[in-house]
């Protein structure tokens, strides 16, 4: 029988995707996405959008002002891609080191999503730029035709959308992000080194039974929606698979708890303040901690081309109970997994 293994050490993650708002709320998430991470690719759907240099800019300086002082921490900024979108300014902002990637939504697809892409044709001279550049385009992967089923939205825009893409221009390199299905999974494998897709905690957790155990459960509705046992189980097996192009991103998407249990409640799971520890619980069920380590802290820099992080976490098998609650007023949200205790332990 293996030896119980008490403690793991890694290289210091990275998050490749995270959404950290603005005002009240970033202070009030930002410090557990900092104390967990060294790195974040962070979402440009505010309101309104960061769609150019200086608004990425301005984002940045005031995520860095919300920092605890004592945070080791670098937000990595991204550009909303619109119709309108200038490939001369995209090209500005990341050769001067502003924009690490671009992000697409398609239009209406998600929070905040309205200023997005409603063609993909529009944006074919942006995408040009990109592939030359080597800078990647991060794609929220779901279709949003009225007529398609909302558990099929993301192979239905794997086959109608991105597969003519990245026919179209290979050499563009693609984050199929916070992917939910065996189908996505199986493009990623498929395709070559430009393709790679981020997984997230919730999504090895959860199928779409969960959403209605013993009732709605709104903390645990997120677009894309949770999908199908068989497709968790994908998931979990491509995470743990050791192939570098799938990385962890947790796609930690607070919103305020009364935007969350309402009458059309909003599309996010919070799991910024217990991440790593989800995710350790997901390998050592798996049976996979050795890989955990590349899986969050190699494989995303690699993809990026940034160096690994030289600093190092340490996890220890304790009790990690999740908190009721975090925040105040308008800024308190009930984070993933609330109430549960946890195996794991992130050790400050």
């Amino acid at each position: 029988m293996p030896e119980k293994i008490d403690t793991i050490t890694l290289r210091r993650p990275d998050d490749w995707h995270v959404h950290l708002r603005d005002g009240p709320m970033l202070a009030t998430v930002l410090p557990f996405t900092a104390r967990q991470f060294a790195r974040a690719i962070v979402m440009p759907n505010l309101v309104p959008p960061v769609t150019d240099v200086a608004a990425a800019r301005a984002y940045r300086e005031r995520i860095v002002a919300a920092l605890p002082l004592s945070a080791a921490f670098t937000p990595l900024m991204t550009c909303y891609l619109t119709d309108a979108t200038d490939p001369q300014k995209v090209a500005r902002g990341f050769e001067e080191g502003v924009f690490a990637a671009v992000k697409l939504y398609p239009a209406h697809a998600t929070t905040n999503s309205a200023y997005g892409v409603t063609d993909i044709a529009r944006i074919s001279s942006v995408l040009e730029h990109m592939a030359a550049l080597g800078m990647p385009l991060l794609i929220h992967g779901e279709t949003t035709d009225p007529e398609v089923d909302v558990f099929d939205r993301e192979a239905v825009f794997i086959d109608r959308l991105l597969d003519p893409l990245r026919r179209r221009l290979p050499e563009l390199r693609i984050v199929l992000e916070h992917i939910t299905t065996e189908e996505a999974v199986a493009y990623v494998e498929a395709n070559n080194a430009n393709v790679a897709a981020t997984i997230t905690a919730h999504h090895l957790v959860i199928n779409r039974n969960a959403i209605f155990v013993g009732g709605i459960r709104p903390h645990l509705y997120c677009l894309p929606i949770a999908k199908r046992e068989k497709h968790r189980r994908a998931l979990r097996r491509a995470a743990t698979s050791g192939n570098p192009r799938f990385f962890l991103g947790t796609d930690s998407a607070p919103h305020p708890a009364s935007a969350k249990e309402t009458a059309c409640g909003c599309a996010g799971i919070f799991t910024a303040p217990c991440a790593l520890e989800i995710y350790a619980e997901v390998f050592e069920e798996e049976g996979a901690l050795d890989r955990l380590e590349a899986f969050a802290s190699l494989n995303g820099p690699q993809f990026y081309r940034l160096p690994p992080n030289d600093t190092w976490i340490t996890l220890r098998r304790e009790p990690c109970p999740v908190p009721e609650r975090i925040g105040e007023g308008e800024a308190a949200v009930i984070p993933f997994r609330t109430g549960d205790v946890l195996r794991w332990r992130l050790i400050d």
